[in-house]
């Protein structure tokens, strides 16, 4: 769209502006959410600490949207997500086990790691993970 004047209107200067940048994801909005906490907290405190803190992470909260290396910054969130699922992951697992209690038992392969989810039938019984192929005898 291009304004009266034949100039590119406001929006496609601004897309033509972050062409090639890394843009917004979940860390970014963590950064401003932490940054606008400390604002709040300083309102009451008016410490030059939290006023630093919160400036330093409001710029590299920019910096990361602005940055063109984009790999780099994709690296980051990633890790970031790994990071942050995993409470939500443990949790998720408790309300399962707690769900499947009666007919379920849960049971980690030695090898992976990995949490298996068996019938709950009494006796020592082989199994097989369905990730590594690994066989495993259990006692239920």
């Amino acid at each position: 769209m291009r304004d009266y004047n034949g100039r590119p209107s406001f929006r496609e200067r601004v897309a033509q502006f972050m062409a090639g940048r890394y843009g917004i994801d979940r860390l970014y909005y963590l950064l401003l959410a932490i940054c606008f906490g400390l604002i709040v907290i300083n309102l009451f405190a008016n410490s030059i600490i939290i006023s630093l803190i919160e400036s330093v992470l409001f710029v590299y909260a920019i910096f990361r949207v602005m940055s063109k290396n984009v790999y780099k910054r994709q690296q980051e969130n990633e890790k970031f997500i790994k990071l942050a699922d995993r409470p939500k992951k443990f949790i998720n697992l408790q309300k399962c086990k707690k769900r499947d209690r009666a007919t379920h038992v849960y049971k980690k392969c030695p090898s992976c790691r990995n949490n298996l989810r068996l019938p709950k039938q009494k006796g020592e019984h082989t199994v097989v993970c369905p990730c590594c192929k690994n066989r495993f005898n259990v006692k239920i």
